[in-house]
């Protein structure tokens, strides 16, 4: 049995975010702990985010830590203070060390990869949630995301990735072979320079634990040979 701990991206709603996955991986015979973080707070920045996480994981035996998005800067973080056997990043923004993520748009140029691949798909370059986040996902969820998408203050975006190196944990990515937000080919080229990682490509867009969950739970079992 693997504990698995899921983190969210932007917003910090895993609750909602994860649910599919989690039952798909509690049916498998494992937890699953979705963390929600105080995406909202004018008070909570990545330390915070950090810290919730580093204390789900010291109350699990051997934890697989999967990240969404922007929560690959906390997850890093809490992976470099508490024991994890896996860090999985999915559609994740990979940090450098000392990077904040308000600076990791400009230092990785994922706006330019995103308009890029809007261009060459023939679709709005300009970001709106339907066409970047919601475009593969069925009406019903489409519909709880945007009543309630969840808030993300700036504290976050401005706070550094507080470690000196990626820490010395297996470190794993699935990516969605159609998310829009951050493009594959871009996502492909950012875990090869910063971390030397090959991912492992599913059908489904960037909130791909919403547009493929059967996949990416999948993709999760055969990661860590569950």
């Amino acid at each position: 049995m693997t504990d698995f701990v899921l983190v969210p991206g932007a917003g910090g709603l895993g609750t909602s975010y994860w649910h599919l996955v989690r039952a798909q991986l509690e049916e498998a015979g494992h937890r699953a702990r979705p963390i929600d973080l105080p995406g909202a707070s004018l008070a909570a920045g990545l330390p915070e985010y950090a810290t919730i996480i580093v204390d789900t994981i010291e109350g699990c035996a051997e934890p697989v830590v999967v990240a969404q998005s922007m929560g690959g800067f906390s997850a890093v973080m809490a992976c470099d203070r508490a024991p994890a056997r896996m860090l999985v990043l999915v559609n994740a923004m990979v940090p450098a060390p000392g990077e904040t993520p308000g600076a990791w748009w400009s230092a990785t140029g994922a706006a330019d990869a995103r308009i890029g691949a809007a261009k060459a798909g023939g679709y709005a370059t300009e970001f709106d949630l339907a066409t970047y986040f919601l475009h593969d996902l069925d009406a019903q969820l489409a519909a709880e995301v945007l009543s309630n998408p969840g808030d993300e203050s700036d504290v976050a975006f401005a706070t550094p990735c507080d470690i000196t190196a990626w820490p010395g944990i297996a470190t794993t990515a699935v990516v969605g072979q159609d998310d829009r937000f951050f493009p594959l080919e871009f996502q492909r080229r950012l875990l090869r320079e910063r971390i030397g990682v090959e991912p492992v490509v599913v059908p489904g867009g960037h909130l791909l634990a919403l547009a493929n969950p059967g996949g990416l739970c999948r993709a999760l079992l055969d990661l860590t040979g569950r």
